[in-house]
């Protein structure tokens, strides 16, 4: 097996649209924790931004900033703004199929915090749509490789920059099993051993490594996330002294389908309420603008349950016409009426759920993080786009537009690695237990996270106190 020149962790629309943004002269593999659509791109309901004109640029700049409590980095939430365009092109040119009017232009949709619709959609399963289809061309490219099923564990560092990483997997894997039974002299890829849970762990070795591994939803009892994203990238990073940026900086979905039922939240997309639909009390009382910034609702929710004891409150689209509800969130439609409720007669109960990271592995405009040749995209990342709230639909176009920068850093600085660099001694003794290497990960970043909220907590008070003193002086 000869070396890849770059490896990317996570196939989400970051690591896919890196991949293909990359020279087709590159040995690109990407390798994924669980199935080809399970990441969390696949499940992103509502849309995807887009700047529809230079008049749109300063309403559009000031809601991002707005909603991120102003603690966004200026010069990323400009980058993503005058780059929406060119990325919506590609994801056109490689077959997305955005909502178009009677007159065939594409047709924008609004959510909250938004002060205009700017938002493009494929019905209620836009991320779908979009992943479905970069997909689609990866696995057309010959020189992409993608394996499902290969966990990432660690990363190899040697003279203090990024050489490769550390994985495991079934020992029938494929790359395992490519790694077990080429013996040629390109295979620099190692077995290291079989740990207690009977993988395969080995080193993989590349020229730029890029983490596209998703969010951190799977540290959570409720969570929009698939099960397996458990933030491995943040646990790494601070084993190996790369900078984070404000992990406490995590987003509660206001509206999710509330049930007893174990397993991932669904999420009743923002969306709905930008159509028209309206948040109840358990008195069916409207008490909340449901178009303000997610936080602000969510708060608003959690005072309502707090104060009548109830589990709940209910989301209504009686505003909603009821062609609409069955064509634009016809997803929706269909899964509340298995759990029951038909939304198109009655109202359905919502709960906040944890939904998006805003935090990450610190990274600068062109996705790399503190470590010479490693990258980070996605919401693994943390570019300063979102501040310390994310606004509805930036998500999938921060993640494209700086996935894509990241490939054309890689492309431009593209290196050799030099060859008594490779393959360092390490020690398979800390990747032997992989339950209880993914209970120390898990602690690890819980408690920075909390580290972290203690800081920003203090930080504050001490801002309000000064603010006080200067008030009263």
């Amino acid at each position: 097996m000869k070396n890849p020149d770059v490896i990317i962790v996570g196939c989400g629309v970051g690591g896919l649209y890196c991949a293909l943004n990359l020279p087709k002269t590159m040995q690109i593999l990407i390798i994924t924790k669980g199935k080809f659509k399970e990441c969390d791109s696949y499940l992103a309901q509502g849309g995807i931004c887009m700047l529809k004109d230079e008049s749109d640029y300063d309403s559009y700049f000031e809601d991002t900033m707005k909603a991120g409590h102003y603690e966004n980095r200026k010069e990323s939430v400009d980058i993503m703004i005058r780059s929406s365009r060119d990325v919506i092109s590609d994801l056109i040119g490689y077959g997305v199929d955005f909502e178009r009017d009677e007159n065939g232009n594409l047709a924008f949709t609004r959510e909250g915090a938004h002060s205009t619709p700017r938002i493009l959609y494929h019905e209620d399963v836009t991320g779908k749509e979009i992943t479905k289809n970069l997909l689609r061309e990866v696995q057309s490219r010959s020189n992409i490789t993608i394996v499902e099923d290969v966990t990432m564990i660690d990363i190899i560092e040697k003279n203090e920059k990024c050489i490769g990483i550390v994985a495991m997997a079934d020992k029938e894997n494929y790359l395992a099993k490519v790694i077990e039974t080429d013996k040629s002299a390109d295979n620099e890829a190692q077995i290291l051993g079989e740990n207690k849970q009977g993988m395969s762990v080995f080193s993989l070795y590349a020229k730029e490594i890029v983490w596209a591994c998703g969010g951190i939803g799977g540290l959570f009892e409720r969570s929009t996330n698939f099960p397996h994203l458990t933030a491995d990238a943040l646990a790494i990073s601070l084993d190996h002294g790369i900078s984070l940026e404000n992990p406490d900086y995590i987003q509660i979905h206001p509206t999710t389908l509330y049930t007893q039922k174990p397993g991932r939240a669904f999420l009743i997309s923002e969306s709905v309420r930008g159509e028209g639909g309206i948040l109840l009390n358990d008195k069916k009382e409207r008490f909340v603008n449901e178009l303000l910034p997610r936080d602000v609702v969510t708060e608003e929710i959690k005072a309502q349950m707090k104060k009548t004891g109830a589990k709940h409150v209910w989301l209504s689209m009686e505003n909603i016409d009821e062609d609409v509800i069955k064509t634009h969130f016809r997803h929706i439609y269909k899964k509340c009426l298995e759990e029951g409720y038909d939304c198109t007669k009655e109202c359905i109960p919502v709960v906040p759920a944890q939904h998006y990271f805003m935090g990450g592995v610190h990274v600068d405009k062109n996705s790399e993080t503190t470590m010479p040749h490693l990258y980070a995209v996605g919401e693994t990342s943390c570019n300063g786009v979102h501040g310390k709230n994310r606004l509805a639909s930036n998500s999938l176009l921060e993640s494209l537009v700086f996935a894509k920068r990241a490939a054309v850093k890689i492309s431009m600085e593209y290196h050799e690695i030099d060859k008594e660099v490779r393959k360092p001694v390490l020690d398979f003794s800390k990747y032997e237990d992989a339950d209880q290497l993914k209970e120390d990960y898990k602690n690890k970043v819980l408690n920075e996270i909390e580290r972290m909220r203690k800081y920003h907590e203090q930080h504050n008070n001490d801002i309000k106190c000064r603010q006080s003193d200067t008030a009263s002086a």
